[in-house]
């Protein structure tokens, strides 16, 4: 039986650091992306974002259109006090799939893996909802099976295929040749465009 995966079970996860999710830095391949972008102005979403490594590099690199939602509130206090000057109207506590606003590019990076499998199609649905038209999902997911009965949970880039190509353009889902090492062919870089 799956834990549940409500604000107090992530919030204890931060306050007795089992986060081993957390890298403590950007992850190579999303940072590799982030140098590519030109446009500074656009409007970028990073759900379930933890410690948002992401958010503090595109602050840092001058991207100012970052907005940031976690269910639990410890990681978006970390994220404050790395850059003080973040907009805490920009930091979101509360639930992804309660969001409203759009964005032209969402950022996944250790989200979808956190939630319950049976969430997955709940998933794919909001984030075409909140992505504008020609909006891109860019980031990684493990494309290997992990753990069933908690978090993180993994899959396969068949059953990632399936679900999200009725509704977005697959531009990029294959294995991540820039890894970090312990995560070094589990993992899948995907660019999907709203379709």
């Amino acid at each position: 039986m799956i834990e549940s995966l409500n604000e107090n079970y992530w919030t204890q996860r931060y306050e007795n650091n089992q986060i081993g999710w957390d890298i403590g830095h950007v992850s190579t391949p999303i940072k590799n992306y982030i140098d590519q972008l030109s446009d500074k102005e656009i409007k970028i979403l990073i759900p379930g974002a933890g410690n948002a490594y992401e958010a503090e590099y595109l602050w840092n690199q001058g991207f100012k259109n970052v907005w940031v939602i976690d269910l639990s509130k410890a990681p978006l206090d970390n994220l404050q006090s790395r850059i003080p000057d973040f907009p805490s109207s920009q930091l979101i506590h509360g639930n992804f799939f309660n969001h409203e606003a759009q964005y032209d590019l969402i950022i996944e990076q250790t989200f979808f893996c956190a939630l319950n499998p049976t969430m997955r199609l709940d998933y794919v649905t909001k984030m075409h909802k909140v992505l504008l038209d020609e909006g891109k999902l860019v980031g990684l997911m493990f494309k290997v099976p992990l753990n069933t009965t908690h978090p993180p949970f993994g899959g396969k880039e068949g059953e990632y295929r399936s679900i999200f190509s009725p509704h977005f353009k697959i531009e990029i889902m294959e294995e991540a040749y820039n890894s970090i090492p312990p995560r070094s062919g589990n993992e899948l870089f995907v660019k999907m465009i709203k379709a």
